[in-house]
């Protein structure tokens, strides 16, 4: 045998065993976007078996679970003047008009029938007297359009939607971590490498369509609403590395009201209090019982959006008038305990659990982060400019601008995995009967000889310290308030970070400290882009506050966009968002507006 022979066969030999799977369309994220576009390939004729949906969880565990206060469409349940261009002008202004037009109008416009659709499905809506879908207030909204089912509404349309998948045949596989994309030279998507997080086998999939819908990335932040294994930005890097671009990654939403740690436990700190408590009439209060929102927003109140309610509450805290805990009170005992626990159900149990009765007395909340309004960049079906690759839900950009309407994100997963699995079913049909060129196994033997090295190596630093360390970079560096200096300071630390990750003590492939490891690399991508965001932006500008640049500045109504350079660093563009249609522009200059008094 000569020496090129001995060097192929060791190569061969040093190969790890894995299995390899082959659906047409894999979908990597198994919460509302995923199964909707799951649902949609079925839907229009594609085998159930050439599908796959996985998830990082068990089935029916996905972070949409979470999403509890309701999900928009203009029915016009209780105000018949509303409508879908009013949505979406709601969506632009909340978004400060960086959002991509077109992607707000593609779901403002579909709303109305998915909602419809959902309770055709056996959605559990709350009901109107007269037996409608019921629709509430929620921040910045002009009028009644967020549909729910109680204090529970992501989860009760997941449970639908994994119902209806399950009712089509649709195969799932749980416990599954996806740590690469794999693409040929082409810039196509072949597929994709991870493994079964219970047993730490190794996994190839062998597909012709990949749909991301992995979620986003706030959980990098030291104080988040997310479960500290999700929303590590798994989704936006994975895209990023296979050579996709991500854009407004620097648009980063803190909630106003994430329980206290201090006063309600670790395990509690940064989880949401959801803003149907605000909806349906909670007040906030300082420790000196004043209503604080009169002084920031005395036309909306604690519905103002998302951002403005948040920095109140920050300053509130900053200048001394915040709770022994570090919180301000939220407060809905003026409403009826039967209102209260039929309308908001989850929360009274959570804090009764808790020994506090909102009936009777406030609850203890500061701002948390909760959602990104960045993520990868896609054209108006959903793909990458990576043939084949599909963002869809949290993991895209272009809906939400620079500050997401509450109750839209539950919106986007659904318009989202309708329109994405309605083109991915047009392609496959005009396609012929052939496969593509399978995965690239030069590819497949390097990652998985990568994985090899990282399982079981015995260097100096845990990844989960590293991976906190980086929150904790994320929260005193790219938080609520932000200004240059910070920012240099929060990219040289997380050089520190990402030097001691070269350096990783790390279990074998089935331990919490593989997938740490993993989730490390991801949140060193989105954290990144994050801070070098932010930087570019010298401006502030809905949840992207600079204290240096305090104003909003109308050239800077563009997006940031990162792609990797040709030596692999990160490079920044930017370009200016499209105009809206001309039936939004009416409502738009129309001016509409919540009048919250009307609910006093």
């Amino acid at each position: 045998m000569d020496r090129q022979s001995e060097n192929e066969a060791a190569d061969a030999a040093e190969t790890p065993d894995f299995e390899t799977v082959a659906p047409s369309v894999l979908i990597v994220g198994a919460g509302a976007a995923g199964a909707r576009a799951a649902i949609e390939l079925v839907d229009r004729g594609v085998d159930p078996e050439s599908v796959l949906v996985i998830g990082k969880r068990s089935h029916g565990d996905a972070h949409t679970t979470w999403a509890r206060g309701g999900i928009n469409g203009a029915l016009g349940t209780h105000d018949p003047e509303d409508g879908w261009a009013i949505h979406a002008a709601d969506t632009l202004n909340e978004g400060h008009h960086v959002n991509d037009p077109a992607k707000v109008e593609a779901v403002t416009r579909r709303m109305p029938e998915l909602l419809r659709e959902l309770d055709d499905w056996g959605m559990p809506y709350s009901r109107t007297e007269d037996g409608d879908i019921d629709q509430r207030y929620f921040g910045a909204q002009s009028f009644r359009r967020t549909a729910f089912a109680g204090d529970h509404t992501g989860e009760s349309i997941l449970n639908t939607l994994v119902d209806k998948a399950q009712s089509l045949g649709i195969p799932h596989r749980e416990d599954v971590f996806v740590s690469k994309l794999l693409t040929d030279g082409d810039d196509r998507v072949r597929g994709a490498v991870g493994y079964d997080m219970d047993d730490g086998e190794y996994l190839v999939f062998d597909a012709d369509v990949v749909v991301l819908a992995a979620g986003g990335y706030t959980s990098i932040y030291h104080r988040h609403s997310s479960r500290d294994d999700e929303n590590t930005g798994d989704g936006p890097a994975l895209a990023y590395e296979a050579g996709a671009e991500l854009m407004d990654m620097e648009f980063v939403q803190f909630h106003p009201t994430g329980m206290v740690g201090d006063r309600y436990g670790d395990d509690w700190d940064g989880r949401l209090v959801t803003e149907a408590v605000r909806g349906e009439g909670g007040r906030l209060y300082n420790a000196e019982g004043e209503r604080f929102m009169e002084r920031y927003s005395p036309g909306q109140m604690e519905l103002d959006a998302r951002d403005v309610v948040a920095r109140a509450i920050a300053q509130e805290i900053a200048e001394g008038r915040g709770t022994e805990h570090g919180g301000v009170y939220l407060d809905i005992s003026h409403r009826d305990r039967s209102f209260i626990e039929e309308r908001l159900p989850r929360m009274y149990e959570r804090f009764a659990d808790l020994g506090v009765d909102m009936a009777t007395e406030p609850v203890e909340v500061a701002p948390t982060a909760h959602y990104g309004m960045g993520g990868v960049v896609v054209d108006e079906t959903g793909e990458t400019r990576i043939d084949g690759l599909y963002a869809i839900g949290e993991t895209m950009a272009g809906v939400h601008g620079a500050n997401r309407l509450g109750g839209n994100s539950l919106a986007e997963t659904l318009a989202f995995g309708e329109i994405a699995g309605a083109d991915i079913a047009d392609r496959l049909a005009a396609a012929d009967d052939s496969r593509g060129g399978g995965v690239p196994s030069a590819a497949v033997e390097r990652h998985l000889a990568d994985l090899e090295a990282l399982a079981n190596s015995d260097g100096a630093h845990d990844p989960e310290t590293l991976l906190n360390e980086l929150r904790d970079v994320l929260w005193d560096h790219a938080g609520i308030l932000r200004d240059e200096g910070g920012l240099e300071a929060g990219l040289d630390r997380l050089q520190t970070v990402r030097e001691r990750a070269a350096d990783l003590d790390v279990g074998p492939v089935d331990s919490r400290s593989f997938e740490f490891a993993l989730d490390l690399g991801y949140a060193l991508v989105a954290a990144e882009a994050i801070l070098r965001g932010a930087s570019e932006r010298t401006e502030s500008r809905g949840a992207h506050h600079r204290t240096d640049w305090p104003e909003r500045d109308a050239d800077w109504q563009r997006n940031v966009t990162v792609a990797v350079d040709s030596i692999g660093a990160m490079r920044l563009s930017t370009s200016r968002p499209g105009t809206p249609s001309d039936g939004v522009q009416a409502a738009l200059d129309a001016g509409y507006e919540l009048d919250y008094h009307q609910l006093e």
